[in-house]
Order: C-alpha cells, then sequence, then structure tokens
C-alpha cells in the first residue's frame, strides 16, 4: 500500500491492532489490509523476583499497556500525519499461564505470579497422576491447587482467576473470556467441545473438596473461545484506560485474547496438522500440531491448542536468551570503557556469526543457562554457569556456539522424546524471535539441534503482536466458514518470502555431543542451586 493509502485506512478506522505483553517488551503492531505493519510502539519492562516469586507489579502492567499504545500514536501521527482515533479490531495478548487471583470485589490477592516460577511441584505430581495428563509447574491449575495445598491464607477469598492476557482483555471490555490457545494453558482442553475438559473438571472439583476449598475451576476460570468469536467491544472505561487522551473511540469489537504460543503459531503459518514453530525468546518453546494423540504422557510435553482448538505437542523451557543477553551487554560494557562506539545489532551480529567458526561440540566450553529454575531437566532455581575442561578450545567462537547451543539444549531433550518415542512427523519448522534476526547462526544451531529443517520468513522479528494483530484481522475480516488455517495461508501468507536450512551431518553429531555432556553436567548445575 501506499503512504497515502494507509492513511486513507487508519483516518477510516481500517487498521488493526495487536499488542502483546511480552517478557521484556510491552509491544503494540498496527497491521493495514494486507496484514502488514505499518506503526508499532512498545514499553520495555522486566520481571523481579520478590520473596522467592517471579512477578510484575501490577501498576506497570497498566502504564505499560497505555505507554506502548502512546508509542504508536505517536508513530502513527509522525508516519501519517493521523490522530489514531478508531479501529477496526484490537487483539490482546501475554506470556500464556501464571496466576491472577481477585476476590468477589475485584481486588488482587497476592502478587502476580508468572509462568517463570517452579513452585508448584507437589500440585502438578497430583494432578498429573489424578488427570493421567501432564500439568505443567505453570499452568494456571496448578497455581491454583498448590495455593490450596499450602493453605494460603488467601485462597478462600478466591472469586476469579485470570492470566495476564485475559485480565487486560477485561479491563478494555468488562468480558471474562479466553481463546482457547491461552486456555489450554490454563487447564486441559477437550478437542471435542473445545472446552474445558469436563471429566477432569469434575476432577478437580474433587481435589479441591478434599483440599477444604469447593471451587469449580468452570466458575473460577474465563469463558473459551475460539479464534474468530467475537469477545467483546472496548468500553468507555477501557478506551480511556488505553488512550487517556480521550482521542480512542469506545465500541470497537476484540478478538479472544490468547497467549503467546498462539500468537507465535499465527505469525509463523503453523497452525496445521504436521506443521510447527520455535519461539525464543526469555523463554523457549517448540510447538507442534499432532495428526493423531499421543500414546502416552511425558513431564517435558505440554499438551495445548492452536487458536481454533487443535491438538498441540509443546516443549516449553523457561530459559533462553537472557543469559545470552547479559554477556553481550558484558561485551558491549567492555567496548564502552575502551571508548569503542558500537550498536547493539552490530554487535549481536558480529558475535553470532564469529560463533559459526566455533567448533561443532564447542570445544569443552559448556554453558547453562539457567536465570531461573527449569523444570524439564529439575533445575529448581536458576544458577547461570559457564564450565570448561581444562584443555577446552576456550576461543570466542566457542564461547558465542555455547551459549547460542545452551539457548536450545533443553528444547532438544524434550524433542527428542517427540521424534524418538512418539514418531512424531513434521513437514515445515518456523523459527521466530530475535535470536533469529542474525541470518544464519541461530537458525543453523536449532535445525542441527532438532534434526530437522528450519524455516525462518522475513516476518520473524514481527512476532507476537503481529500475530496477534492476525487474529484480530481475521475475526474482521474472514469469509463465511474460512478456516483460520487457510485465511494465513492463502491470505496473510500467499507471498511470503523466507529462507530454510536444513541440518548438517557434522553439525547434528556435534549437538549430539554437547547436548549429552550437557545432560551428564546437570549434576553440577544442581550443585549450584544447593552451594550458591
Amino acid at each position: 500500500m501506499t503512504m497515502e493509502n494507509t492513511r486513507e485506512l487508519i483516518e477510516s478506522g481500517k487498521a488493526v491492532l495487536g499488542i502483546e505483553f511480552g517478557s521484556t517488551r510491552i509491544k503494540a503492531v498496527l497491521i493495514d489490509r494486507e496484514f502488514k505493519p505499518v506503526a508499532s510502539g512498545d514499553f520495555t519492562w522486566e520481571n523481579s523476583l520478590d520473596n522467592g516469586i517471579w512477578t510484575y507489579p501490577m501498576d506497570e502492567v497498566l502504564t505499560g499497556l497505555r505507554e506502548c499504545y502512546a508509542a504508536l500514536k505517536k508513530d502513527v501521527l509522525t508516519q501519517y500525519g493521523v490522530t489514531l482515533k478508531n479501529l477496526a479490531a484490537i487483539g490482546i495478548s501475554g506470556m500464556m499461564h501464571g496466576y491472577l487471583a481477585f476476590d468477589k470485589e475485584g481486588k488482587l490477592l497476592v502478587p502476580f505470579r508468572t509462568w517463570r516460577n517452579t513452585i508448584t511441584g507437589e500440585a502438578c505430581a497430583k494432578l498429573s497422576e489424578a488427570f493421567r495428563f501432564n500439568v505443567p509447574q505453570r499452568w494456571t491449575v496448578a497455581h491454583v491447587y498448590q495455593a490450596m495445598l499450602s493453605k494460603e491464607p488467601h485462597v478462600k477469598d478466591v472469586d476469579r482467576v485470570y492470566t495476564l492476557a485475559g485480565y487486560v482483555h477485561y479491563l478494555l471490555t468488562g468480558e471474562r473470556v479466553a481463546g482457547v490457545g491461552e486456555a489450554s494453558g490454563m487447564f486441559p482442553i477437550d478437542p471435542a467441545t473445545n472446552d474445558y475438559d469436563a471429566a477432569m473438571a469434575d476432577k478437580f472439583l474433587e481435589l479441591a473438596k478434599e483440599a477444604g476449598y469447593p471451587y469449580d475451576i468452570r466458575d473460577l476460570f474465563p469463558k473459551v473461545l475460539s479464534a474468530g468469536d467475537p469477545a467483546g467491544v472496548l468500553t468507555e472505561e477501557g478506551a480511556r484506560l488505553l488512550d487517556p487522551s480521550g482521542d480512542l473511540e469506545a465500541g470497537i469489537p476484540l478478538c479472544p485474547p490468547e497467549g503467546d504460543a498462539g500468537t507465535g503459531m499465527a505469525a509463523t503459518n503453523s497452525v496445521r496438522i504436521r506443521t510447527g514453530n520455535v519461539s525464543a525468546g526469555t523463554s523457549v518453546f517448540s510447538m507442534v500440531v499432532l495428526e493423531k494423540p499421543l500414546k502416552s504422557y511425558y513431564e517435558e510435553i505440554d499438551i495445548v491448542t492452536t487458536p481454533v482448538g487443535a491438538p498441540v505437542a509443546m516443549v516449553h523451557c523457561n530459559n533462553c536468551t537472557s543469559d545470552l543477553n547479559a554477556w553481550v551487554q558484558l561485551f558491549k560494557e567492555s567496548l564502552d570503557l575502551l571508548g569503542v562506539p558500537v550498536r547493539m545489532d552490530t554487535l549481536y551480529e558480529t558475535l553470532y556469526t564469529n560463533a559459526l567458526h566455533g567448533a561443532p561440540d564447542c570445544g569443552g566450553v559448556m554453558a547453562y543457562n539457567y536465570v531461573s529454575g527449569e523444570a524439564i531437566t529439575g533445575i529448581p532455581e536458576g544458577r547461570p554457569m559457564l564450565v570448561r575442561t581444562q584443555e577446552a578450545d576456550f576461543s570466542l567462537a566457542n564461547f558465542m556456539r555455547a551459549h547460542l547451543y545452551s539457548a536450545f539444549a533443553t528444547l532438544k531433550l524434550g524433542n527428542d522424546i517427540l521424534s524418538r518415542e512418539e514418531q512424531v512427523t513434521v513437514d515445515t519448522l518456523y523459527g521466530h524471535g530475535g535470536i533469529f534476526r542474525t541470518k544464519g547462526v541461530a537458525q543453523q544451531f536449532l535445525a542441527d539441534a532438532l534434526h530437522a529443517p528450519v524455516s525462518v520468513m522475513e516476518t520473524a522479528g514481527e512476532g507476537g503482536p503481529w500475530g496477534m494483530a492476525l487474529l484480530a484481522s481475521y475475526m474482521v475480516n474472514k469469509e463465511d466458514n474460512e478456516s483460520l488455517p487457510d485465511f494465513l495461508s492463502d491470505k496473510v501468507f500467499r507471498d511470503s518470502v523466507g529462507s530454510t536450512l536444513a541440518p548438517t551431518e557434522e553439525g547434528m553429531r556435534g549437538f549430539d555431543e554437547f547436548a549429552a555432556k550437557y545432560k551428564a553436567g546437570l549434576k553440577a548445575e544442581r550443585a549450584a542451586v544447593e552451594t550458591l
């Protein structure tokens, strides 16, 4: 579209907005009728460890929402000379899972407990056994049940429970709803009904009564909706919350709020059977849309859904780029001390590209990127650690390669189960997230790790907020009976451009050797947690 066409589109209120609450940024993306981003805004934030709980202050949730929208609005005005007043649709996304518990008056009872917490082990074990279904530590139902088992004082007052995306959606619309993909990170979903699994919900009610709290999950949790369903409209209060200046009009339709897993699937056209994607940021997770149920359940593999309810095998790891980013920042600080100016993008690209010259097995250098605990490997708390043998080739290339390998090492452990134990086949695997911005580095290492070709689209850097905007656009622009997979394939990604890298024999062999040493060395990581 031309600049003039885009200006007219925005003025006529036909642009679509997606907002995602990520781990380190709250970002807003505005798209046109060709699904291209035309403006954006963001707000940087960071979680904190408060009394052993990973959390974000709720006032920062509201501040960040307003600030990222204000930045988007300013971008629109700067680029197009238009004041943003109306929109065709809005979608809200956020980090999946977690625990936001409120009483009947709407008071937050305990600080927001994010997906990053690994404090629900007892609840997970009991729920997984009762359901015969893997319930991970970060799932909302695990937080609810653990609070019951721990006899936390606030539990008696709980009236409703949200995830972050569902709560922000409620503030904007007054509707207590969740997209099915988001809901699948709260409680198991029955693919036949696209709703909370009724038998498991009944079982949870029994367990809750035994714990002394007769809570039905169907009352506590939001109503489940699928992509394309209407999910309320922006209220006057919601419009003022988003845009205190008063320019934004009420009445804009919102689509069901979705988690970052669902937006990642939409952003990579990975909602069809036998497609998959890897989202890499503060955390890293892979998702493969299943053509048949798994034969068993595994602690390392979660079953979630696409935004329209198709079952997905998800391997979720709490740690990916945080430790890697900290090392790059340390190099930047060193260069600043030497008076050598360098842009962060340039530094990342230079260091990542140099990693290609490292040994396939990282030459005896080993890194553990555990800023927080990691349930898949049984590590309860974060202790980032760099280890090398005395004869290791401690070069910069091997150092960076080890940290890039570490970003995907835990992910590999879970995916090896899918390929070796369940013979799950993936036709297309897409990578997205900032780690893939340097072409041909993380993409190649991921292909070698998972023994599968990895594609990265030119839109890979757009990520979740763009995917959320696509889901909002689907709600208002889909044709009668047009499925989400068809909408994405035939309209959004019809002319998409990207690159595909296949694994190499040398790379696969090297990563396998690194992964074997990584797994064996977890004893040292556990010792670090116990002693440091």
